[in-house]
């Protein structure tokens, strides 16, 4: 093969596979092929996938591959090997949630999202493992074990989308799928050092999309490049009558954004997020990219957003009140599993007892009692107050600049089991996400260099609601100037 097909870190891109298809170097059976063999030398240790769909991933690429013998042209994702997270529905494949609760659950649909791919060309290889309903920091609170962090396997790959971070920062996937409801692609991606993007709320439809906190849960890619992110955000991205929070706004062309100039942008730094609880070599790796971003020709605007402190104990009201509402659903009687018991009340309490893993018991606990009579307005709608006030904090924030530049995480991959039994630890680790999350705004993690240890560092790239094609922009530039290096 050419060696100008793979870049130099052995992966593919969208644009090297679109280039060896039209060459005939490869067949997009084979590549399929590549990569279910990747695959399988590599996910024993990883723990990346919980299922694969090579029945579904071949049959598309036997389309791809007679639409190349037939002379057609080839759609914008022909062929791209792509991981789901196992929170999104898809037709006839296993769908787990990363919980017993579904453990043989089998959608009759696809997501939107997922649908909009494989229209697009792309290979469904298979769902990955996820944090069990989405709910978790580290992706240790899936039911089928943990995901190892591919960059450092005795890490965390971080949650709640680890499976999808890890299956494209260790070449088992070209792009994938994750959620993000208060971190869970951006922290993930700067734990595995790729690019995670979080869009609008409402950008992205959220059908078929098993939900988790409906206010908060947003669909977005993971990719090796900012480009092949783009690429996909392009074909997910857009309204969706299935979907009756979804934007119905034109959809720019995020890749031909990319191009643009960034010198002259002013990138908004909060001094509350560089306080107490940063990490020293998270910080210096952060400082070193907003400095090379200044290099480019960006104007450093100091910032300061006052309810930061608030918005963890914000977030983990809102959406543990949701997953409350939501999870009531799993009750034995519908669908999912069902343990038989004496009495109707025992059939519920025996399900979810045994359905639900610890983390999700907990959130449910921590929801129900903040819907409560009594505390509802204490908690409850206190933190929608509060939530407010955060996006009054962005909105005035995007007055004085064009994006907000922060870290992703305050502290680089911790290691397997070192949070586990300190939730309040992991909860804290969200500072720096939630905050758009509760804002609605979009947010990318792209890589800004390694600690002396070799672990990733993420810097994170708020953009006002729906200007995701500047933030994209700024992603891409900082990225093509080494900021992985920094």
């Amino acid at each position: 093969m050419a060696a100008e097909t793979h870049p130099k870190n052995g992966n593919w891109t969208i644009a090297s596979i679109r280039e060896a298809l039209a060459a005939r170097r490869i067949s997009a059976r084979e590549l399929a092929s590549e990569f279910f063999a990747r695959i399988a030398a590599r996910n024993p240790e990883l723990n990346a996938y919980l299922a694969l769909s090579p029945e579904r991933a071949y049959a598309q690429a036997d389309r791809i591959d007679l639409a190349i013998a037939n002379g057609e042209s080839l759609p914008a994702l022909a062929a791209l090997p792509l991981a789901i997270k196992d929170v999104l529905s898809t037709r006839g494949v296993v769908t787990t949630c990363g919980s017993r609760m579904l453990e043989n659950y089998r959608p009759p649909y696809d997501a939107t999202a997922v649908e909009r791919l494989e229209h697009a060309g792309a290979m469904v290889l298979g769902k990955t493992n996820c944090d069990e309903f989405a709910m978790g920091g580290s992706n240790e609170n899936s039911a089928y074990g943990p995901v190892r962090n591919p960059v450092a396997p005795d890490r965390v790959p971080g949650g709640s989308s680890g499976g999808s971070a890890a299956a494209v920062a260790a070449g088992l996937a070209v792009a994938a799928l994750g959620t993000d409801t208060g971190g869970s692609i951006r922290q993930p991606g700067s734990f595995c050092g790729i690019p995670g993007m979080m869009p609008t709320y409402g950008r992205v439809s959220r059908y078929g999309l098993i939900a988790f906190a409906s206010s908060l849960d947003r669909i977005g890619p993971f990719a090796a490049t900012v480009r092949d992110a783009a690429a996909v955000f392009s074909v997910i991205a857009g309204h969706d009558p299935l979907d009756s929070t979804c934007a119905d706004m034109p959809v720019p062309d995020y890749v031909k954004a990319l191009e643009q100039p960034v010198r002259g942008l002013r990138i908004g730094i909060p001094t509350d997020y560089f306080g107490a609880g940063l990490d020293p070599a998270v910080k210096e790796k952060i400082e070193a990219g907003i400095a090379l971003l200044e290099r480019l020709g960006c104007r450093r605007v100091p910032l300061s957003m006052p309810h930061t402190d608030y918005a963890v104990a914000t977030y983990y009201l809102i959406a543990t009140a949701e997953a409350s509402s939501n999870l009531a659903r799993y009750d034995g009687v519908r669908y999912g599993l069902r343990v038989p018991g004496s009495t109707l009340m025992d059939m519920y309490r025996k399900t979810r007892g045994r359905g639900f893993g610890p983390e999700v018991k907990r959130r449910i606990m921590l929801g129900t009692y903040a819907l409560s009579a009594g505390y509802y307005d204490a908690y409850y709608l206190k933190a929608q107050k509060v939530r407010a006030l955060i996006a009054r904090d962005f909105a005035k924030a995007f007055e004085q600049a064009d994006v907000i530049v922060t870290p992703t995480s305050p502290v680089p991959a911790f290691r397997l089991g070192e949070r586990t039994h300190d939730p309040l630890a992991m909860y804290l680790a969200d500072i720096y996400t939630v905050t758009g999350s509760l804002a609605g705004v979009p947010g990318i993690s792209v890589p800004s260099g390694k600690t002396r240890e070799g672990l990733p560092v993420g810097l994170q790239i708020f953009g006002p609601a729906f200007g995701e094609a500047r933030m994209l922009q700024l992603a891409h530039a900082f990225e093509r100037a080494g900021g992985a290096e920094v």
